[in-house]
């Protein structure tokens, strides 16, 4: 929402100071498409040029997230601590054993097919997954364990945020492709010099509109599009640094409740649970699950 305010703000203070100061419309219009041709069609070819095939879809798939924000709401928080508190509850009353059916095939596990929102999510469900699994492996030193993490999420994360990354390139290059247009109007212009001062004007106004251009979709969206892009990201990195935090705790020996206490405090806090609302949740639990 405040997304779409920022744009409607951005045009009605730029365009309505310029229109106020006494600014004509006439020869930005005329030269709008032919500079957008020019500007846009170079940036999207250098979009192409400097960017992954992968990179390039995710990009235009995850710029819905400006204006939808990050994928995890609060319900998926309490989700994934209910279902750490399943696995390593199990793990605690049960053994490794009694999980391996549920680590080897979640699909048809009755604790990870609680919560579809978390089995739509590949890479939440293998992080889990193989980290349990090198659990039961006696890979038990909480320190090797959370560095493996950690080597995960990092590499996870650059792979996520790469779009934002290749946003923030063409909101660096865009201005200096409206100088390309500038000069290239300036060449038109010199092309005409026996031109009356009128027509010479119009062509040099043509002109300055593609700099203009540049530098106002560079700054004026596409950079900002880029850092929200990347505070997104942020924020969504935050949903597997919980599983880490969880699953450490569980290796240092804490019980599966102080566990989930321990990444409960990781959860942003607009979306975090309080310790009595997540005691309810777990204590709604079936105790048939798992």
């Amino acid at each position: 929402m405040f997304q779409i305010i920022g744009i409607v703000v951005v045009f009605v203070m730029v365009f309505g100071g310029f229109t106020l100061s006494g600014g004509h419309f006439d020869v930005i219009l005329h030269s709008l498409p032919y500079e957008m041709m020019m500007i846009g069609g170079a940036a999207a070819g250098a979009f192409l040029i400097g960017n992954k095939p992968k990179t390039v879809m995710k990009t235009m798939g995850d710029l819905g997230k400006v204006f939808t924000g990050s994928k995890w709401k609060a319900s998926d928080y309490t989700d994934l601590l209910s279902l750490l508190f399943l696995l390593t509850k199990m793990m605690k009353t049960k053994g490794v054993i009694a999980l391996e059916s549920h680590i080897e095939n979640p699909k048809e596990s009755a604790i990870f097919t609680r919560y579809p929102r978390i089995m739509k999510d590949h890479f939440a469900v293998e992080f889990i997954c193989d980290t349990l699994r090198m659990m039961t492996m006696n890979l038990e030193d909480p320190h090797q364990v959370e560095d493996h993490m950690e080597n995960q999420l990092e590499k996870h994360h650059h792979e996520a945020a790469d779009p934002a990354h290749a946003m923030q390139t063409m909101a660096d290059g865009l201005p200096a492709l409206g100088i390309v247009a500038a000069v290239l109007g300036v060449i038109k212009t010199m092309g005409a010099i026996e031109s009356p001062p009128a027509v010479l004007g119009g062509y040099i106004g043509g002109a300055l509109v593609g700099t203009f251009l540049g530098v106002f979709i560079a700054y004026g969206f596409v950079g900002p599009f880029a850092a929200y892009m990347t505070a997104i990201y942020d924020e969504e990195s935050q949903f597997y640094k919980i599983i880490q935090s969880v699953l450490v705790a569980h290796l240092h020996g804490n019980a599966a409740q102080i566990s989930v206490e321990i990444g409960r405090g990781g959860i942003p806090t607009k979306m975090q649970p309080s310790f009595l609302e997540m005691e309810k949740t777990l204590d709604e639990i079936p105790a048939e699950v798992g």
